[in-house]
């Protein structure tokens, strides 16, 4: 187990300008007022899944084609964006990876199908198959975690390790937390509400504090989170209040890390190292609430770099050595020929068999 906190030798600056505690240029209005600045994010693309729809992804390459892939998965009410933006520049340092907007939130795909977490799975694999980038290291933040989890149990080849963060096992196991889902419904007027846009930008600064590294993109996060179609909030609440894989977990085979917030008051670190005990995941601890990747950003990135280096290791250990899972499959991120095909890039690969529309909104958007 490894604990991460302050005392902790910082992570080398990112590949694209430095560190995130430095804001990017400022984006400027049509009256020429400072609108917000934004934190560096991948390359961004809009990519059209045949029989299912439009996922939304960031997409970075790394510039070493035998880098391994990761698969990034976001909690509830979160994006791509709000979840890792944070970790992204530290992440790209040493891996690929795609980052994708869940059904009904951030950019996510609009459906009238209901929320279920399965569904959301299969886009996800379906979305790592398309590009040719898997196996992949499945990395799920809360919610993210369920779905990744699934990700590995109903496509097994598509994944070959799983980090979790601040996720668990189930929500339901007592009276009070299946009580405490009936309220789900009250997300829904009061994201609809007027006066939620305002309530939003003040309760995020009043969260960070004055003088912390992310106040300067507290306008562009309160306007990323309106982002989320409120019924797929309310839907995606309900699924994860039916949510239980105490059955089933424990035969998901693959090297496995945890990363535990231990003050979190959502998530509580019981539960989460119930799930890690499943896993037979290695323990990243990080002290912090669930929402520690704003509140504590180094402590997130440190715990997130040095859980998904365990689990690359014992990947990459598990393939070297040739040895089977308890399911048969040899572990590994790749063989020869995976990596010749992954120099090319995905994206361009993807376009040859369904559209790919480029993202409009990046450096450059003013968020008013």
């Amino acid at each position: 187990m490894t604990t991460t906190d302050d005392t902790s030798d910082e992570i080398r600056p990112g590949p694209h300008g430095g560190a995130l505690r430095t804001p990017d240029e400022v984006a400027v209005g049509d009256a020429g007022s400072v609108a917000a600045r934004l934190p560096w994010l991948p390359e961004g693309r809009t990519v059209v899944l045949p029989g299912r729809g439009e996922v939304f992804a960031r997409v970075h390459r790394h510039r070493d084609p035998t880098a391994p892939w990761l698969l990034l998965l976001h909690g509830w009410t979160a994006s791509a964006d709000l979840q890792f933006f944070t970790v992204y520049e530290q992440l790209a340092e040493h891996w690929s990876f795609v980052a994708v907007d869940h059904r009904g939130h951030g950019r996510g795909m609009r459906t009238s199908r209901r929320f279920e977490l399965e569904d959301v799975a299969d886009d996800a694999a379906a979305l790592v198959h398309l590009l040719g980038v898997g196996p992949v290291v499945v990395v799920g933040y809360s919610m993210g975690g369920p779905i990744g989890l699934h990700v590995a149990h109903r496509h097994p080849h598509t994944v070959a390790g799983v980090v979790v963060q601040a996720t668990a096992l189930e929500w339901r196991a007592t009276r009070g937390e299946r009580l405490r889902w009936k309220t789900v419904r009250l997300l829904g007027p009061m994201m609809r509400s007027w006066a939620y846009p305002r309530w939003l930008r003040y309760g995020i600064s009043k969260m960070l504090g004055e003088g912390h590294e992310l106040q300067p993109y507290v306008p562009w996060l309160e306007a990323e989170s309106r982002r989320t179609d409120t019924l797929a909030v309310v839907q995606a609440g309900r699924a994860l209040s039916r949510y239980d894989s105490r059955v089933w977990a424990a035969t998901i085979d693959v090297p496995a890390g945890s990363l535990v917030t231990t003050r979190d008051r959502l998530v509580k670190p019981r539960k989460q190292r119930q799930l890690a005990e499943a896993l037979r995941a290695h323990v990243v601890e990080v002290d912090g609430d669930h929402l520690v990747p704003w509140e504590h950003p180094d402590r997130f990135r440190r715990g997130t770099v040095e859980v998904v280096r365990r689990v690359v290791a014992e990947v990459e250990r598990r393939g070297a050595a040739g040895s089977p899972g308890a399911d048969g499959r040899v572990g590994g991120l790749g063989s020869e020929l995976d990596l010749v095909e992954a120099a090319a890039d995905p994206l361009e690969r993807a376009g040859q068999a369904f559209e790919v529309v480029p993202d409009v909104a990046r450096r450059g958007d003013v968020v008013e």
